[in-house]
């Protein structure tokens, strides 16, 4: 459809447009085109065209004025930059609205009152570019947008406004970054009813991880009241992670929930001149989520309802980023914007980026840590800057190289974030302004780091590490770190399956890019000391302990659940949740709890529970606990964060493995006690493994291999017992080695029986990982798979290859001699 006319209903454009109504404005015609019969809701309205955009500049002749105002600006000089852009935006707001164009306007908003049965109804006032949002630019935030705009007087303002917001500091420098032409683009305007989300809640998803451009989740942030607080950073948002392929049927994948920091939020101002305002939000508020399950689930079967839709459309994959609000007085959900992704999907190559920092050195440097943003590391010297109005913080102060250290930025910021290192701030999310601009211009930023700006100094040398996972560290000076790229094309494909041993589910999505067979060793452990961070029997019997210190702890801890025993199962099921659902549907063997009453200790209200120990490493662990009396509650909760896992949550590639079970009737008590607990071994196709690091697990393999649908070969451990050293004992350590004869020979006979008895048999030790060598005995063992740390499958894949090969070629010699033969 050609569009000639000044206004368009917005239901009547679409993609097509894009020249005549911008890129924003299109999908938001395309979506009540073609989705709302789905269910989908979107508020209507009407668009301003771009041709009333061009009719605006000719009727006022000032197109030559912003020329020359542009033509004087020094973009090498942000001050300059500045004062060239505030000249063209009050040019624009000083100039009279061509009369027609406004009635014509007018008379569509008194149009879409009447439809809402309003005198004056609030609406939002969208400037939509003509290269907004296209697959090579998101342009994210350049031009401005206007909330609860009430009248015919106020319209107009805000539509000149939006016009001048073609030419912020920001849009001019962005166009000239990426060499779009100044005066080839346009600008529409979205006219649109707004939602009354200033008494509920709104916020953002993606159709994809925004990090690790990890495919299968939705990603939402949510905060209360309208959405600007997010977009700006002012809050730290709540963020829900759902995983799409089980988000059919009766499952209900939130595979990740996180209290956000929603301290303030955005309303409807009291008067005319205040059309919104910012208030704190009740103290209640803080203490929950701004979505319940029910709207986060609807919300992301719209998101994945829209994504497939514009892959359709597109004809290739296509993710989205969409903005979406809660009316408060209808309690309806609405979608307000969606545009596609900009950075992951326009990825073609296949090329992975390791860093690693030694942790002796990060433990002793760190300063300070949030949320991370990318996956790079940077150094550089610390400017710290409040505001860029101030005279401390001109913009010319700012050098080539510098962390950028502030409260939060917004889109004005934009000409000095470009020319960071690195950025830090105190506020934020993971989808806010600098979260945005950071990741398009592939700079480091940490942001909610709470107050960053009091902790680092002017001048001071730090590194910002995005490097970790989710979250991100700034440590002092240069810390030294390695970089290792390699292109996956280039690794030889290999017979023998690679799994990985992953303990941070905070590392999961960025690793299933990994060529691999799944997980064979996923620790609760990890995710107990660092999601969860309490002694499970002290959540559960604080209150009788008479330790109000530890009360009071716990009772900040649980902020957001309903309590104790909800916080821990959903936090552990969160945990194991990521990792399954970044490698589904292949299998994830994940290891119930197998902490060192020493390491229990440490917990949070451990020391009321844990006996003192001479040598727990081969005292009261793994297997030995979960039947125990004293410790069989504490196992409830594992067993049932599995099974929630596992029904709820739809991930049946969870494969559960049992530590440290020295004999078979042990083995035999701990499934009967995970019975008790909801699981059991075969019924919804739950499979049980052995962590094979005793050394009667492989004596009595025979034995065990009945009860069991695999062994994963410990060799850490199995190498202490097996020669009768300490491996944590410096005297000794000359001993230690994986690949004694004593201990391969034993892995030796474990392969053996567990093929003739058709159990699985597979290694997650650190053997493989360290040793290439001892990676290749594996393989001429005939081992079923081999797991391995991230960091070392280039190098053991290779070695894998190698061997795999000389066995080749023996065979194909040996064949070659039978026939001469």
């Amino acid at each position: 459809m050609t569009i000639t006319n000044f206004i368009v209903p917005l239901n009547k454009v679409g993609l097509e447009d894009i020249e005549s109504v911008g890129g924003k404005n299109a999908s938001l015609g395309e979506m009540i085109q073609h989705l709302t019969h789905l269910g989908i809701n979107i508020p209507d309205g009407f668009v301003i065209t771009v041709n009333a955009y061009r009719y605006f500049l000719e009727e006022s002749e000032i197109g030559p004025s912003i020329k020359q105002f542009i033509k004087e600006i020094d973009f090498s000089n942000i001050d300059s930059l500045r004062k060239g852009g505030k000249k063209i935006r009050q040019l624009i707001r000083n100039t009279r609205f061509p009369k027609a164009l406004g009635e014509e306007i007018i008379q569509a908003y008194l149009k879409l009152s009447a439809f809402y049965q309003l005198p004056d109804t609030d609406v939002a006032v969208r400037s939509s570019a003509t290269a907004e949002d296209l697959p090579d630019a998101s342009f994210a935030g350049q031009q401005e947008t206007y909330l609860n705009v009430r009248g015919p007087g106020a319209l107009i303002d805000a539509v000149r406004n939006c016009f001048a917001s073609l030419f912020t500091d920001r849009a001019i420098s962005y166009r000239e970054t990426f060499g779009y032409d100044h005066f080839e683009i346009g600008l529409s305007v979205c006219v649109q009813k707004m939602v009354r989300s200033d008494l509920a809640s709104s916020g953002v998803a993606f159709s994809l991880d925004t990090e690790s451009g990890f495919k299968d989740v939705v990603v939402i942030n949510g905060s209360y009241g309208l959405g600007e607080m997010i977009v700006q950073g002012a809050v730290s948002p709540d963020e829900f992670i759902v995983f799409k392929p089980t988000l059919k049927n009766d499952w209900t994948p939130i595979i990740e929930k996180k209290l956000g920091n929603k301290n303030v939020m955005m309303v409807y101002g009291d008067d005319p001149d205040e059309k919104v305002r910012v208030i704190s939000t009740e103290k209640h508020m803080h203490e929950k989520f701004c979505l319940d399950d029910a709207m986060v689930l609807k919300l992301a079967s719209w998101v994945v309802v829209i994504e497939n839709y514009y892959g359709r459309k597109k004809g290739h994959w296509c993710p989205m980023d969409v903005e979406w609000a809660v009316d408060g007085k209808t309690q309806q959900l609405f979608v307000v914007q969606a545009r596609p992704e900009t950075i992951h999907s326009q990825k073609r190559d296949r090329k992975v980026t390791e860093y690693h920092i030694n942790d002796a050195e990060k433990a002793a440097k760190l300063l300070a840590k949030g949320i991370a943003v990318g996956d790079k590391i940077a150094s550089g010297n610390v400017t710290i800057l409040y505001s860029l109005d101030t005279r401390v913080a001109e913009g010319h102060q700012f050098h080539e190289g510098d962390v950028l250290v502030t409260d939060m930025t917004d889109p004005d910021w934009e000409p000095i974030m470009k020319k960071a290192s690195a950025i830090i701030t105190n506020k934020g999310g993971r989808t806010c302004h600098a979260a945005i601009v950071a990741r398009e211009m592939g700079v480091p930023a940490i942001v909610g780091c709470g107050n960053a700006t009091a902790l680092l100094t002017e001048g001071q040398l730090v590194t910002a590490s995005c490097a970790e996972g989710d979250t991100g560290y700034i440590y002092d000076g240069a810390i030294n770190y390695t970089k290792t790229e390699f292109d996956l094309d280039d690794l030889p494909r290999v017979n023998t399956p690679i799994m990985l041993n992953v303990g941070s589910p905070n590392m999961a999505f960025q690793f299933s890019h990994l060529p691999n067979h799944g997980v064979g060793l996923a620790r609760e452990e990890f995710i107990i000391n660092n999601y969860i961070q309490v002694h499970p029997l002290a959540l559960l019997r604080h209150q009788s302990l008479n330790d109000a210190e530890l009360s009071q702890n716990i009772k900040k801890i649980i902020r957001g659940f309903d309590n104790e025993e909800d916080y821990f199962i959903k936090k552990l099921s969160y945990g194991v949740a990521k990792i399954a659902a970044a490698f589904y549907p292949n299998k994830v063997i994940v290891r119930f709890s197998d902490f060192k009453s020493n390491e229990y200790f440490n917990l949070l209200g451990g020391k009321h529970f844990e006996p003192v120990e001479e040598n727990p490493m081969i005292g009261w662990r793994g297997a030995s606990r979960y039947y125990a009396p004293a410790y069989k509650e504490a196992f409830g909760l594992e067993c049932k964060a599995i099974q929630k896992v596992r029904q709820e949550m739809g991930l049946m590639n969870v494969v559960m493995m049992v530590p440290f079970c020295r004999t078979v009737e042990e083995l035999i008590k701990v499934q009967e006690t995970m019975k008790e607990f909801g699981l059991e071994r075969g019924k919804n196709g739950l499979e049980i493994y052995l962590m094979a690091e005793v050394p009667s697990n492989i004596l009595m393999a025979e034995e065990f291999a009945p009860y069991i649908d695999g062994f994963s070969i410990g060799s850490n451990d199995l190498t202490q017992l097996t020669l009768g050293l300490d491996r944590d004992s410096s005297l000794v350590s000359h001993l230690y080695d994986e690949r004694n004869p004593a201990v391969k020979r034993l892995i030796s006979l474990l392969i053996k029986v567990a093929k003739e008895a058709n159990v699985k048999v597979g290694i997650c030790g650190q053997g493989p990982s360290d040793y290439p060598d001892f990676a290749q005995f594996l393989v001429e063992q005939h081992i079923d798979s081999i797991s391995v740390t991230p960091d070392s499958l280039v190098k053991t894949v290779n070695a894998i290859y190698a061997v795999e090969q000389k066995l080749s070629e023996k065979i194909v010699a040996g064949s070659e001699l039978q026939i001469e033969r």
